[in-house]
């Protein structure tokens, strides 16, 4: 199996796992807020489906993407303005609409090169790299969802390309905090929920973090604060890092604070 084909198999496997949930929602279960501040569920459901249909245009027509996101710029649009946008939509409606906008999304993406530059906010990327960004998206809002309605996820070994994504943004997360990207390597080395470890970075780096997979897959989508996980620091640029992590993009995001004392 090729890459893109592998990568768009997990995508599909993570948007059923989130359609699932979904499923089980009743109406009001859609205005139940999540712990992104001032977001219920059926925000977190329409962010998805807005920037589905904004990767489709990003892949099929770049030139029209720039024109899209330049009109985001000069409007001062923000994510958050988007979501209040959509808020009229019944859950069905909203529900329609990720379904149709992830089907084409994945359509879209199926027959582009792997290596294929596409642009995105503030950063381009190959469309593999494109594949697994939509794939941390799709669980990271799920992960707010399963939070906000106390649904229990299984975690899976999907989870590696949110590690992988996690991994390489670590000059990003210094770089849109105009902050200097250390020179020093960080290595994760961490616990497959399948079994197995996943490792990243030089076998000889003197900074690495190590722990459970889910742990670091929650830190680095700003998920969970860093001092609530299991993860085992070593070295200041991996605890630097680690303090601010972000595998998304965008400007900084403000991460959860620490519930442990």
């Amino acid at each position: 199996m090729d890459l893109m084909a592998e990568l768009l198999d997990d995508l599909r496997a993570e948007t059923a796992s989130l359609e699932t949930l979904l499923d089980g929602l009743r109406p009001p279960d859609w205005e139940q807020l999540t712990p992104a501040e001032g977001w219920a569920v059926r925000d977190q459901v329409s962010h998805l489906a807005w920037f589905d249909d904004a990767a489709c245009t990003a892949a099929a027509d770049p030139a029209a993407f720039q024109a899209l996101l330049a009109d985001l710029f000069d409007t001062g649009t923000s994510v958050d303005d988007l979501a209040v946008r959509e808020r009229g939509r019944s859950p069905a409606e909203l529900r329609a609409w990720f379904g149709a906008s992830r089907e084409r999304l994945i359509g879209t993406l199926a027959p582009i090169e792997p290596r294929r530059r596409l642009p995105w906010y503030g950063i381009e990327m190959s469309a593999a790299s494109f594949v697994t960004a939509r794939l941390m998206e799709t669980w990271a809002h799920g992960q707010d969802i399963a939070d906000a309605t106390g649904a229990t996820r299984e975690p899976t070994d999907r989870l590696r390309h949110v590690a992988r994504i996690g991994c390489m943004a670590l000059p990003y997360s210094f770089t849109v905090r105009g902050l200097p990207v250390p020179e020093r390597p960080v290595r994760a080395e961490l616990a497959l929920p399948g079994g197995g470890e996943w490792t990243a970075g030089p076998p000889d780096a003197a900074d690495v973090v190590r722990g459970p997979m889910l742990d670091f897959c929650l830190a680095v989508t700003q998920r969970i604060h860093v001092a609530d996980t299991a993860l085992r620091i070593t070295g200041e640029t991996a605890r630097a890092w680690m303090r601010i992590a972000q595998a998304f993009a965008g400007p900084p995001g403000k991460g959860r604070e620490p519930q442990s004392g």
